[in-house]
């Protein structure tokens, strides 16, 4: 268990360049305190203890201002890099080696209980205010852009791109 957190702890800070040390990454950011969270209340809600798994969420949330249902699956070294406004849904799965920054969700597009979340491959990076809706899949490896809206599965290795920003004439 020690040496799994200590890798993960690493590989935060060789995705953050302002990070002095691991000890600042493990006491004051946000990310990891969501995702060591989730662990625990991932553990009680597979127990269907489901009202403790949500309290320990809602605590969660209250620290970070980082939303994951107790329900979702999130796979080994997430980075939730500036994580305020992060949401993954219950049926949500990520995949190992991730990184989601502020802002993203993982949502669902219907309230039937069925799998309505994204299910996000290895390597897959998110960019800031992206939402990614439906039980869509993203390929490995892939890119999601700031500001994107992805309602369809993504293939391998593609970068998807949010809104065109354009320059407005001055006058």
């Amino acid at each position: 268990m020690f040496t799994v957190m200590l890798d993960f702890l690493k590989t935060y800070k060789s995705y953050d360049p302002a990070a002095k040390s691991l000890w600042e990454i493990a006491i004051l950011y946000p990310g990891p305190k969501a995702i060591f969270l989730h662990r625990c209340a991932n553990f009680l809600y597979s127990h269907r203890l489901f009202f403790l798994a949500r309290l320990v969420a809602e605590i969660s949330r209250c620290l970070t201002g980082i939303e994951i249902h107790p329900g979702a699956t999130i796979g080994r070294r997430l980075v939730i890099d500036h994580g305020m406004g992060v949401v993954i849904g219950e049926t949500a799965e990520v995949g190992d080696d991730c990184i989601i920054f502020h802002g993203v969700t993982l949502g669902g597009v219907k309230f039937d209980p069925v799998k309505r979340h994204p299910t996000v491959g290895n390597k897959v990076m998110i960019g800031a205010g992206a939402k990614v809706l439906g039980p869509v899949l993203l390929g490995d490896g892939c890119r999601i852009g700031a500001n994107a809206v992805v309602f369809t599965d993504v293939a391998p290795h593609v970068v998807v791109l949010g809104p065109p920003s354009s320059v407005l004439d001055r006058k």
